[in-house]
């Protein structure tokens, strides 16, 4: 993989959704995947973000994460205008604190998918983590350090079991 080519688009609806799409800028690094990452929205400036979709694979584009709040569409528009792979993150706030988001961004119709992931922080982070497992299928560095984060997150929950179990608390034991 190029450093210096981006391979993965972040985008999000305004400026104040950097607070929870930062998390898949994040997850990116770690896994040194390049990466781009935009301010667009599907209402207030529908041309840019139509022109971003359309020429993101000429750009070298590989997959774009998407994060808007309220009933903000700009995932659906961005699937509406690229064949790659599109995931939709919720970002949280408003007085449905993200749900109407969420129902904005999988409510799709059928023929432009777009991956939903959960609302918010984890949902940003679960889908950078999506994006280096869809580069990872044709790069064997990338699955090799997708199974080490995994490995990671296991001794992580081991840790914690044997410090709960060190407190006092019930082992299991199979």
């Amino acid at each position: 993989m190029d450093a210096e080519t981006p391979v993965v688009g972040i985008v999000m609806g305004s400026d104040s959704d950097l607070e929870v799409m930062g998390r898949a800028a994040r997850v990116l690094e770690e896994f040194d995947v390049p990466f781009e990452i935009s301010v667009l929205s599907a209402h207030r400036s529908p041309r840019l973000s139509a022109e971003y979709a359309t020429s993101a694979r000429a750009r070298g584009m590989k997959t774009l994460i998407c994060g808007a709040g309220r009933a903000a569409h700009l995932a659906g528009v961005m699937a509406a205008h690229t064949t790659l792979p599109v995931l939709g993150v919720p970002v949280d706030g408003g007085p449905l604190d993200g749900v109407d988001a969420l129902y904005a961004t999988v409510q799709m119709p059928p023929g432009i998918p777009v991956g939903t992931l959960s609302i918010g922080s984890h949902g940003a982070t679960n889908a950078a983590l999506l994006a280096v497992q869809i580069l990872a299928v044709e790069n064997d560095d990338l699955a090799r350090q997708l199974a080490q984060y995994r490995e990671g997150l296991e001794q992580a929950v081991g840790a914690k079991n044997d410090r709960m179990h060190a407190q006092g608390w019930a082992n299991y034991s199979a």
